[in-house]
């Protein structure tokens, strides 16, 4: 499945007669986990998010520091939902190939720029279909770009330091109907958020602190 569907996000039909699993049609409210996704939880959290404003705020963080060379680490430490501080704990290294001057121990940030955007559509498959009552057996997202280095030492002003264009390929396997990964398809589209950040333009403040 390539990154050309259309139409409205699904709606999610207890009563639909596609909605079933391997073994057979069932009803939703009798399958509460499907493609690991808990589904009594995901409908709570949705309902939390239409009827609390507190709820619909998610925010994040990510701190990186300098390793030496072209080498970084990235430190997770909690995220913020509504008024909450949830604690948890993640490190992410970047670095770059040997060709591009790096030691070559860790994905680049290109690489990690993919992954991310990757993941986070994965998310929406797997969570859509799982509203769909479609059981997975595969997902998998496949990005590939290119860049024009000569942006990135600034050697000519007409060259974007960055992509002119992502090309993605999904590829998925259940036991849905084409036209169910239609939907989820065309949901994703409209409602992942990093294909959105990288979709559309985001505003970025920098500050710059020079430390004594």
């Amino acid at each position: 499945m390539e990154d050309t569907a259309g139409g409205s996000p699904p709606r999610r039909n207890p009563n639909d007669s596609n909605l079933r699993t391997d073994s057979g049609p069932t009803d939703m409210q009798t399958q509460s986990t499907i493609n690991g996704i808990h589904l009594p939880a995901l409908e709570q959290l949705a309902s939390a998010v239409a009827s609390d404003p507190q709820q619909r705020r998610a925010g994040f963080r990510v701190a990186t520091s300098w390793l030496g060379g072209t080498r970084s680490e990235s430190r997770v430490s909690g995220f913020t939902l509504g008024e909450r501080s949830i604690a948890r704990e993640f490190r992410v290294r970047s670095d770059e190939p040997l060709e591009l001057c790096g030691s070559n121990t860790a994905p680049n940030p290109q690489e990690l720029l993919m992954a991310a955007l990757n993941a986070c559509m994965l998310v929406g498959y797997v969570a859509g279909c799982a509203m769909q009552g479609i059981e997975l057996q595969r997902v998998e997202i496949t990005t590939e770009g290119e860049l024009d280095l000569r942006g990135f030492f600034g050697l000519d002003p007409q060259v974007k330091p960055g992509y002119e264009r992502l090309r993605y390929t999904v590829r998925i396997q259940g036991d849905g109907t084409p036209e169910q990964f239609r939907q989820v398809h065309a949901m994703v589209l409209a409602t992942s958020p990093n294909r959105w950040n990288l979709s559309q333009p985001v505003a970025l403040d920098a500050e710059l602190v020079v430390v004594a």
